[in-house]
């Protein structure tokens, strides 16, 4: 994984950037050729000025013939002049002097010695041509067999009377690329390859940051599938992979508590289903063998009738489970009082609720107050938190049923007790399957951690919510909300 993201990383960054160099260097370089190109016509056109009015006034001030002049006065001043504009040497200028025909007779090279034309050699007739028509040339001409070119500028040198006597060329080999240039390129290259070295370093360390903890996830993964829930990923950072650190943690942490959850799920029901079974058998196998005296059967049948309630309630608790997480619970939405039920379930409880001396307070705001829901699916919620409320309620506590209109078509059911409460932590996962927040069995010998997260189950199907909260060791307050319905409806059928 690593080296593929690495791979992925390096190919764009190298795309980007040399995508970006090159196209920055061609237009660098473009630029710099075309001032450079630019002044380079510049100096030749001025050297070409200059050697022209020095010459012309040689030829129009002097008898001798215009070879005699170059080779004395006239060559010395030419030479004079010419230094002056090359006094670097790095331009690869050239300077000739021809006759009126283009036969050489004088040139002056500085710089690169490869030139195209020497003494006594001639220009090639465009540039004679050129002179003769329009008293000026400039051009790229070849002049050898590999197809170098040189830049030529050239001016006609006349006397007095206006005949043409001399033609001066000034030309140079170095035609697009100058020293500048090539310092440019230089210095393009040099700074890309900085950045590329640099990109990688950062391409490397940007990948490791990236992949450790993806690493790591797939390392833990690993150890989940083997069955070991307790390793986490070290959370490196703010970012979106830190938060999916912290997610995958998370995520981590649940699936831990419900492998312990499915662990002392399967360690009750198997404790709840052999309890009993063991119970029933010894009794009904003590009434047949005699064991037990016909006086004492009824009592020992009572407890077996019990304990076979017991399992039909913890197999109908495993059945309802089994109908909710395979969506195939339905429920059939009607008006009812929600008042009458409450008072329904507490006469239900009243032995129990006797035996503990609570003392009860019942509170309705209305004497009868309807709501739109499943009566069944409700009954099961209500006697649930009841029963609980009930059974883990101190001696002598205070239990009390709540039910009110909060707000236009809504009402509120809350069930308080006081006992032992929740702890602080067990609360986020109380709704939770197989979640039992006395683990040790000490009052709820009973259940197997299924009844509340059936009934948030079907408050959720019922679009509405269910809460609790809790003072460890004081009081409990489960508060559940359902829809208001002010007239009785047809009842009406609804998936979970």
């Amino acid at each position: 994984m690593f080296k593929s993201v690495f791979a992925k990383y390096v190919t764009v960054f190298m795309t980007i950037i040399t995508f970006g160099f090159v196209l920055l260097l061609l237009i660098v370089t473009s630029i710099v050729s075309h001032y450079s190109g630019q002044a380079k016509n510049e100096l030749m056109d001025q050297v070409a000025q200059v050697m022209q009015g020095a010459l012309s006034d040689d030829v129009q001030n002097s008898a001798a013939s215009l070879e005699e002049q170059l080779k004395g006065s006239a060559g010395d001043e030419l030479d004079r002049l010419f230094n002056t504009f090359s006094m670097s040497g790095k331009d690869n200028l050239s300077l000739w002097v021809s006759d009126s025909q283009g036969k050489v007779l004088y040139a002056k090279v500085l710089g690169d010695e490869d030139t195209p034309y020497r003494e006594e050699q001639a220009f090639p007739a465009p540039l004679v041509q050129g002179i003769q028509t329009q008293r000026e040339y400039s051009d790229t001409v070849a002049f050898d067999e590999a197809n170098h070119k040189a830049l030529i500028r050239a001016l006609g040198v006349y006397d007095e009377t206006g005949a043409l006597c001399a033609i001066v060329a000034v030309g140079s080999t170095n035609i697009h690329w100058g020293i500048m240039v090539e310092e440019i390129t230089q210095t393009v290259i040099t700074a890309a390859l900085l950045v590329i070295l640099a990109s990688l370093i950062a391409a490397y360390f940007i990948t490791e940051r990236t992949v450790q903890p993806l690493r790591e996830m797939n390392d833990v993964v690993h150890d989940f599938a083997d069955g070991d829930f307790e390793k986490r990923v070290v959370v490196r950072g703010k970012d979106e992979v830190g938060e999916l650190a912290e997610a995958f943690n998370q995520m981590a942490e649940s699936l831990e508590n419900l492998e312990k959850m499915r662990s002392s799920f399967i360690a009750n029901v198997s404790h709840d289903l052999r309890t009993p079974m063991t119970t029933i058998a010894g009794f009904i196998d003590g009434i047949r063998e005699g064991v037990i005296p016909p006086e004492e059967q009824d009592h020992y049948l009572e407890v077996v009738s019990l304990e076979v309630h017991r399992l039909s309630r913890l197999v109908a608790s495993l059945l309802d489970l089994s109908r909710i997480q395979a969506g195939d619970r339905k429920f059939v939405m009607k008006s009812f009082d929600i008042c009458e039920m409450a008072r329904v379930i507490l006469i239900s409880l009243e032995q129990k609720i006797e035996e503990k001396q609570l003392d009860i307070s019942f509170v309705c705001d209305e004497e009868r107050i309807f709501v739109q829901a499943d009566h069944d699916a409700i009954y099961q919620v209500f006697y649930n938190i009841c029963h609980n409320a009930v059974k883990f309620s101190n001696q002598g506590g205070k239990l009390s049923v709540c039910i009110e209109e909060i707000r236009e078509k809504k009402v509120q059911v809350s069930v308080y007790n006081e006992g032992a409460g929740i702890p602080k932590d067990d609360i986020p996962f109380i709704f939770d399957r197989f979640y039992k927040s006395d683990k040790s069995r000490g009052l709820d010998k009973s259940g197997i951690g299924l009844g509340l997260y059936i009934s948030k189950t079907i408050i959720a199907a019922h679009g509405e919510k269910i809460w609790v909260k809790s003072e460890s060791g004081k009081n409990c307050e489960f508060t559940f909300t359902l829809s208001r319905s002010h007239t009785a409806g047809a009842p009406s059928s609804k998936s979970e």
